[in-house]
Parts: C-alpha cells; structure tokens; sequence
C-alpha cells in the first residue's frame, strides 16, 4: 500500500479533495491529510478513514503524491506535487496572476478540460519543470455519480416548485450577495420558487447570518460541504463572478449572473438588481440559442460527465511518477525562494524528505 498525502488550506478544498480520497481508498492505498489554515481540522468532512497528521508527521511520512486544492504545496515534503486547482478560471484576475500563474512548486497539473489544458501545456513546453494531463475535476465527481441522494434531500421541500441555487463569490467588488439580498428575499417570500442558498466560505459573517435568516418554508441555507448536491438538486444558478458558474454549467443547466466581470453567452447576465424575477423566467425557460451557448461552454471547459476525474487524476500521477509524461527541468531559481517562504511562514526549518 502506498501512502498519499492530500493538502489543503481554506474550507473550499474540502469537496475538491473528498472524492479523490474516496478514489484512493477504494483502490487500497493510505491516504493521510494535512490541512492548514482555515482548513485546519476539518480532515474527518473529507472522509472518515483519512488520517490527520500535522506538518513534522507529512515530512516523515514521505509520501508517494502531495495533492493540493491550494495555491501552493511546501517543496520539502517528499513525492509527486500535485496541482488540482480550487476552482475554473473565472477571469477575476489576469492570466499572470490568476489562475494561469506558476510558482515553480508543482510537478504535475492536472487540468480540467481543453480551456485550461491549453494553456498549461505552452506554458509546460515554455517552463519545462512541469507535466500536465488532462484529467477533469475531482470536485465534479459528485454531479454525475451516485450521491447517495443527498440532492434529493435538499429538492424535497420544493414540491412541484423550481429550485434555484444562489452562489456567490467572496471577492467583494465582485460579490451579488450583498446586492441581490432584497430581491431574493422578496421572491423567497412570494414563494412561487424554493431557494437554496450558499456563500463562499471567506464572506464575511454577518452575510452569512442574513441569508441563513432567510432560510424557511420556501428556502434553505446550504453549508459549503453541500454545495455539490445543491448543484445538482437546482434547475438555474443564481451567481456573480464566482467559478461556481463554471461548475453548475458543465450539467448543461442555465446559469443567471449578476454583473458579472467578463459576461460570456452562455450566461444571462444583468445589471439592475429588480430584473431578477425577469432573468429566472428566461432561465426557467431558456431559448435554444442559449442551450446551444451553454453545451458549447460546458464542453470547452470540463468535457467529462461520467464522475471519474478522481481516477484519472490518480492514474495521471502514476504515469508521472513513472516518467511516461516526460523529464522534467530543475525547478526555476524563483521555487527556491519560495520555498523558504513557505518555511518561514510554516516556522519548519527541520529537514525535509529526500
């Protein structure tokens, strides 16, 4: 049995990295997590057969793959360093510090779909410290497979009614949830549709009071860790400028974003906030332009729907490690120096695994 290491820094990881160790747990091998930050403790959400170890334990663990949902991974752990991204590009940020950004600190990236594969692969053909593969997302698993009816449970209290999921980003110049809280508040209280309502989880708490307060006969508030059965369970997306857009599309459902920062065709986006009840009706009933727009999209950015990203993220790292991707450079001068940040930061100065 060989042991892998998943790594995480914010609650967001959580269901990015649950399926993948299912995946791993399945197969037979170990899997331990190290969580820091905002994500520090929440090993057992992940999955209950997950072992928790702290930083000196991750470093004597030695193990064979370092998965990570965060922007960064400590070098000084041993094995394959493994990038599966926190989220889609959204084009919040310029490519050279979004999503597109290398820090020097990952051997394998495990893209989502051609849109991101793309782009990696000339910057892996430029960099040459890396590999990538084309893998799809493990935290999408959910949306095609079996979730136990879990969304079932959350759809339930809507009756014959549509569902619609409100999701918003956290960045505040982007963030609807402040914006739309009266218009969804009045639609919640017409009760015509049933609401499930969700926040990132870095918005600030008293957002997350007042929409829980909204919760009742005709909504419910949704926890991060039940977001993927939310996905699943809605019929339209409510959002802004957050990648959950992106994750709610690849099933081919409408998405209505409110000033969203680069609006795309396959959105119906808007600016006035008492438009709402407006946009949900044209979601509810969507032209087939927009259906056509939508599938376009889904399949730019996550072309797999059978739920088995885990696997081939999994798979991936074995030909990496195996060195079916290729050989790859040292690690740019700049990783170097990153790397004793993250160990000032860390305050490890032990000695990292060979």
């Amino acid at each position: 049995m060989a042991e892998y290491l998943l790594f995480a820094t914010e609650r967001y990881a959580l269901p990015i990295l649950a399926p993948l160790a299912q995946a791993l747990h399945a197969s037979g091998q170990t899997v331990s997590a190290w969580f820091e930050g905002n994500a520090r403790g929440l090993e057992a959400q992940v999955a209950p057969f997950v072992r928790k170890v702290d930083l000196k334990q991750a470093v004597a663990l030695r193990p064979r793959a370092v998965f990570s949902a965060a922007n960064w991974v400590p070098p000084f752990v041993s094995g394959a360093k493994v990038q599966l991204f926190h989220g889609f590009n959204v084009e919040k940020r310029a490519d050279a510090r979004g999503h597109f950004r290398v820090r020097g600190l990952f051997d394998l990236y495990c893209t989502q779909g051609p849109a991101t594969t793309a782009p990696f692969r000339e910057l892996a053909e430029r960099e040459g410290h890396f590999a990538v593969a084309q893998t799809g997302w493990p935290k999408l698993d959910p949306l095609f497979r079996d979730d136990g009816g879990a969304n079932a449970v959350l759809r339930a209290p809507a009756g014959e009614r549509p569902v619609i999921l409100f999701g918003s980003t956290f960045t505040e110049r982007l963030s609807a949830a402040p914006l739309l809280i009266e218009q969804i508040a009045a639609d919640i209280a017409r009760g015509e549709r049933y609401w499930l309502l969700t926040l990132h989880p870095k918005c600030p708490a008293a957002l997350f009071d007042r929409y829980r307060a909204l919760a009742g006969p005709n909504a419910a508030f949704v926890e991060p860790e039940q977001v993927m059965a939310a996905q699943r369970a809605a019929d339209v997306l409510v959002s802004d400028t957050s990648s959950i857009v992106s994750e709610f599309i690849v099933q081919h459902k409408p998405v209505v974003t409110f000033r969203n920062r680069a609006p795309k065709p396959h959105m119906l986006d808007f600016d006035a906030a008492d438009a709402l009840p407006a946009m949900l009706a044209r979601a509810l009933d969507p032209e087939p332009a927009l259906i056509t727009e939508i599938v376009r999209y889904a399949e730019s950015i996550h072309p797999d729907r059978d739920g088995y990203s885990s696997e081939r993220v999994i798979a991936a790292t074995e030909d990496f490690l195996a060195g079916e991707l290729g050989a790859l450079r040292p690690k740019p001068f700049g990783a170097r120096l990153r790397a004793l940040q993250i160990r000032r930061e860390l305050g490890y100065w032990g000695r990292g695994a060979r």
